[in-house]
């Protein structure tokens, strides 16, 4: 849709916007969900539903796509469309909802209206209190898709009138994919390690991928390691095994410097964490030693998450870890 108005308008568009999925074949990944929702648009009985799983995985993309086949040229005035940027209170689902519930539009035989509460999970309990009824009021005419990221905050009475879609994480190999298509079309210049660091920092966020892409791109017009690092201001992996190495070879001082040098560039040691988590994960050691530097990371990761996230607590977390190995080295 930017390609009328030249090359360089193109860069206004997000990725994410332009390259999103239209039909719901084309959402990648998730299959199981994604098969269920083309049974719904291929005999156009959509039930209400609920889509939950985590950021950038589809859910928002695959309600849309949904709509668009189910309901074609009459999209426009067929769908509403409310996420956690628009007012959401009772009022709304009173007056908003309702009135378009009553609304009269001409739709194809055996179709309905869809209304999609975005994010539904923000949506104060008397708001989903007042949205139960007019769910079962307005059956015949009108369809509610939710979307969220916990199904749990959707209260028990919405929950029982909905069928539930999950969604989970997507695996490296189908973001590989999408970047791609994406990098073709665009003619990004990369190197493959620069789409590995961009696959590490999504962690199965296709948003969050295409965006970490955009900005490289836009930011240093190649896509390499070190300028994906930049641009996703996470702790490097390769310091942080460093810091692991360092402890298995019983270099403590060593591991702590390591570990200093990332506290002072500024990382959140949550960001320390996760990333010395995902790297203790895939690292190649003895079962027993990985298993026990989990569950320490586990603890040390929560008392963070408690409020006590000093460079303490993380040189506390690489004793722990040399004790590990000395226990393990031990007869």
């Amino acid at each position: 849709m930017a390609s009328s108005s030249g090359s360089s308008s193109n860069y206004d568009i997000p990725w994410v916007e332009k390259y999103r999925p239209n039909k719901v074949t084309d959402i990648v990944g998730n299959e199981d969900a994604v098969s269920r929702l083309q049974v719904i648009a291929r005999d156009g009985n959509m039930p209400n539903l609920i889509l939950s799983g985590p950021p950038g995985t589809g859910k928002t993309t695959s309600i849309l796509a949904l709509a668009h086949e189910l309901l074609g040229p009459n999209y426009k005035e067929g769908v509403l469309e409310l996420n956690a940027s628009d007012d959401r209170g009772i009022d709304v689902v009173r007056n908003k909802i309702k009135m378009f519930a009553q609304k009269k539009v001409t739709l194809p035989p055996g179709r309905h209206k869809v209304v999609i509460l975005d994010e539904a999970d923000s949506m104060t309990t008397g708001a989903q209190q007042a949205l139960r009824r007019t769910m079962e009021i307005y059956s015949n005419t009108t369809r509610f898709a939710l979307a969220c990221n916990t199904s749990s905050k959707i209260i028990e009475p919405i929950q029982s009138r909905c069928a539930i879609v999950r969604f989970s994480r997507l695996t490296d190999q189908e973001i590989l994919g999408r970047l791609m298509v994406v990098i073709q079309a665009e003619k990004v210049p990369y190197v493959p390690e620069g789409l590995e660091a961009i696959i590490f920092t999504a962690d199965g966020d296709m948003r969050q991928a295409l965006n970490n892409l955009q900005a490289t791109h836009s930011g240093f017009r190649f896509v390499n390691q070190d300028n994906v690092f930049k641009v996703c201001d996470q702790p490097h992996p390769l310091h942080v095994k460093n810091v692991v190495r360092n402890v298995l070879e019983g270099k403590f001082d060593d591991a702590c410097t390591g570990l200093r040098q990332l506290y002072d560039l500024g990382y959140s040691p949550t960001d320390i964490i996760t990333t010395l988590f995902r790297i203790i994960k895939n690292y190649d050691m003895a079962e027993y030693l990985k298993l026990e530097f989990m569950k320490e990371t586990g603890f040390a990761h929560m008392r963070i998450c408690d409020g006590v996230g000093s460079y303490l607590q993380l040189c506390g977390l690489l004793a722990k870890l040399s004790m590990v190995r000395e226990t393990a080295k031990a007869p």
